[in-house]
């Protein structure tokens, strides 16, 4: 269930940063972007899941380095490669560059915040 909750929160994140970010685009009807958002929610999910902890222990000294502002470019650069997995699988999701990638990963990141604050965590 908590993983359930934690697509649909990121799929609402997904949703504002395609509203609010220009080059971040899905189409469709309304039932269409709905299953886009869900569907790229749980693509970015084992995007993050999978190559965040790698990248982040390849490039532990860029980190160290920047004071960790370098996460912001992986972020981009993670939901960038979440829109190239979504077009090859055909859904109608699309960043259309790096910097709407790096703006689109920071909106993302806070909208899923502020969501998570009203999301109370039961172990």
């Amino acid at each position: 269930m908590k993983t359930l909750l934690r697509v649909v929160l990121t799929a609402v994140a997904l949703w504002v940063t395609a509203v609010v970010v220009p080059g971040i685009t899905v189409s469709g009807d309304l039932p269409k972007r709905i299953a886009t958002l869900l569907l790229v929610a749980i693509i970015f999910g084992l995007v993050n899941g999978f190559l965040k902890p790698v990248v982040k222990k390849l490039g532990c000294v860029f980190y160290i380095l920047t004071l960790g502002l370098i996460a912001f470019v992986v972020n981009g650069l993670l939901l960038w490669f979440t829109s190239w997995i979504a077009h090859k699988l055909s859904l109608p999701f699309e960043v259309s560059g790096f910097w709407a990638a790096f703006w689109g990963a920071i909106v993302v990141g806070v909208v899923s915040w502020l969501l998570n604050l009203f999301v109370h965590d039961d172990h």
